[in-house]
């Protein structure tokens, strides 16, 4: 006999590194008591690289360099130029505990929300850790429907643009329908005459984020 079935059982480390921006509110510091909801947010594949100051051109980092006062702790990592988020999820994961651990974050309002890649990335991490969002927001990406009862009870609002040229409008629509098919807690948004750059009105959409902040971790 040539060769037998065997089984590997051994734990590993793996060494893992994210530049990042943080974003703390103003009022941190003058709330000692308080704990802050958290926003982690996802890039798309142009802000990849070493410059962390590519991660400021759209979305949550954008915002909060222009709003000190912007009422999340905002983490917005920055993706290795020949990566993508899904070969991060790790990385991802210890940097949002690595703040967790050094910042006041309130763990039962901890959002997640991504663009483009950073939509698929959003998509993907909450399928992979469903238990640890208080709800999800992705942008203009999309994910294989059968992945949908792994998320069907986290808050969701998608949003695309229903001209996109780079993610179509289906990418979206697939996941969206299959959760609606089974009751899951979605909502969607199609901007009827937006391309690509659907996270413009999004991220200035002041109810987005009364929205977040309405759902929490029980």
């Amino acid at each position: 006999m040539s060769q037998s079935a065997k089984r590997l059982d051994k734990e590993i480390t793996k060494r893992v590194k994210l530049d990042y921006l943080l974003h703390l509110p103003e009022a941190y510091e003058s709330e000692p008591e308080k704990k802050w909801p958290l926003i982690l947010f996802l890039h798309g594949s142009g802000e990849r690289g070493s410059d962390v100051e590519l991660v400021k051109v759209h979305g949550i980092p954008k915002i909060a360099d222009q709003d000190p006062q912007f009422p999340f702790i905002a983490i917005s990592p920055q993706c290795p130029e020949d990566s993508f988020w899904a070969m991060e999820e790790d990385a991802l994961m210890a940097l949002l505990e690595e703040v967790e651990d050094h910042y006041r974050v309130d763990p039962k309002r901890i959002y997640l929300t991504g663009l483009s890649m950073g939509g698929y990335g959003a998509w993907q991490l909450a399928a992979m850790y469903p238990d640890k969002w208080a709800a999800v927001v992705p942008i203009c990406g999309g994910m294989e429907p059968k992945y949908a009862e792994q998320i069907k009870d986290i808050p969701i609002w998608a949003f695309h643009g229903a001209k996109d040229d780079v993610v179509p409008l289906s990418e979206s629509k697939q996941i969206v329908n299959a959760l609606k098919e089974i009751g899951g807690n979605v909502k969607f948004t199609v901007y009827p005459d937006a391309n690509h750059n659907s996270w413009a009105e999004t991220y200035a959409n002041k109810e987005l984020y009364t929205w977040l902040l309405s759902h929490s971790l029980s």
